[in-house]
């Protein structure tokens, strides 16, 4: 072709609309990323990830009561940036001398410019409430309009706001009027498709209307789940009208690794893509082939540890993805099944190197580092005699109980006592 034709072709070709994509944000064009999972989003599998060569990385839903009314602090320790709380505990005042919850959590240095904080949320006051918070520290800001599940939709949340679309949109325009100008970082929303092709096509118009930078659509019903396969007939429709807008597309369902990632984008011609449950089995999907391809459990295990250590994350979210991770067949899952300590699972994968700093995180999370789980943990009596110990069970003073104690009341007492009234409760944060 020669110079004239490809100029020619060059001044025909309609220019591709792209919405602005402010400061501080980021454009989800051309990227390959970690999806929003609550257990498997925490601190050190979005390190994890991005060790392995995801290009963006979604935390797990956060509900925007549970960020609000959080403390922002540095933990000079790990290096990470935490929002805690007092657990309530069911009440309106927790004691204070109650350890503070920790509901969110990044690392700035690693993790910030490439991090997108999604927000489980029904009310556009509260969701501007939330996002505030956090908005300085990422680099955008997600709603959630996708979860099935219970916990996200009994409240109006997640999937439930693809039957709402004016309050999603409702919540979208609050966002992008209160956050994007103040924080100059972009608002997205992830979505399902709905049962029909114009029934989609008619919800993303909306929400592309909203001032939105990027959209992610997961090819699934709300009532399908993960073992049904995605559903791409709808994906290259929604493409296209994002297209159209400006706005960049993600696609997420059956996703495998980089490279059919990158094939299902020029096969559908969205702008990148988003891996899930690969991810939570196996980070170095991520690797391309040509870089290496997917490691051997061992290695992402042995990498996987080493940033729970050195974030200090919580034991009971670390042997959950350890359980995803290591094959349920290897002698190796068996192992750590019975593990109560950072300690133990070092020893236990034969990670030498790595058991001094297990003592040091067990200590600094009140870990029993031999395993007995965590420390000044009250010893059940009644458990002892049922394992076959009722000699050390009643080797054990235990101090005999009055009637009111023991919650028997008096015929007097019964007539008299007045039950205090219930207490209304808190909105639960998910734990982190």
């Amino acid at each position: 072709m020669s110079w004239l034709s490809r100029a020619i072709r060059s001044i025909m070709a309609p220019e591709i609309k792209k919405v602005p994509i402010p400061r501080n944000g980021v454009d989800y064009r051309g990227k390959i990323v970690l999806a929003p999972m609550v257990r498997s989003g925490e601190l050190p599998s979005r390190l994890l990830a991005l060790h392995y060569g995801a290009d963006l990385v979604w935390g797990p839903e956060t509900v925007d009561k549970s960020m609000i009314g959080t403390t922002r602090r540095f933990n000079p320790q790990t290096n990470t940036i935490e929002w805690t709380r007092k657990p309530s505990q069911g009440t309106r005042n927790p004691p204070a001398d109650v350890k503070d919850s920790i509901i969110y959590r990044i690392h700035p240095e690693r993790e910030s410019r490439k991090l997108i904080f999604q927000i489980g949320t029904s009310n556009p006051d509260l969701a501007v409430q939330a996002a505030k918070l956090v908005a300085a520290d990422v680099a955008g800001i997600d709603v959630n309009a996708g979860c099935p599940k219970p916990f996200s939709t009994h409240d109006g949340m997640g999937a439930a706001l693809l039957r709402n679309p004016d309050k999603l949109c409702a919540i979208l325009e609050a966002l992008v009027k209160n956050i994007t100008p103040e924080f100059e970082i972009g608002i997205s929303v992830k979505i399902r498709i709905l049962e029909t092709a114009e029934q989609t096509e008619a919800l993303v118009r909306r929400l592309l209307a909203t001032g939105i930078t990027g959209l992610t659509v997961h090819c699934r019903t709300t009532p399908m789940r993960p073992r049904e396969r995605a559903i791409r007939g709808q994906l290259r429709m929604i493409a296209d009208v994002c297209r159209e807008a400006g706005v960049a597309c993600l696609m997420n369902g059956d996703v495998e690794n980089r490279d059919q990632a990158l094939d299902l984008v020029r096969e559908y011609g969205v702008d990148g893509a988003m891996i899930a449950t690969a991810a939570e089995k196996n980070s170095s999907c991520f690797r391309s082939k040509a870089g290496g391809g997917l490691l051997s459990w061992d290695e992402v295990v042995a990498q996987y540890i080493s940033y729970a250590l050195e974030v200090e994350n919580k034991f009971g979210n670390t042997k959950f993805l350890l359980c995803q991770l290591i094959p349920g067949k290897s002698p190796a899952y068996k192992k750590i099944s019975s593990c109560k300590s950072y300690t133990k699972v070092c020893e236990a994968l034969g990670f030498d190197l790595l058991v001094e700093r297990a003592r040091e995180v067990d200590s600094s999370l009140g870990i029993d580092p031999d395993n007995s789980g965590k420390k000044n943990k009250k010893t059940n009596s009644s458990a002892l005699a049922a394992g076959g110990l009722m000699a050390e069970s009643r080797s054990k003073p235990q101090a005999k109980k009055g009637l009111s104690e023991r919650g028997v009341s008096t015929q007097t007492e019964t007539q008299t006592e007045v039950q205090p009234a219930a207490q209304p409760a808190e909105a639960a944060a998910i734990p982190v």
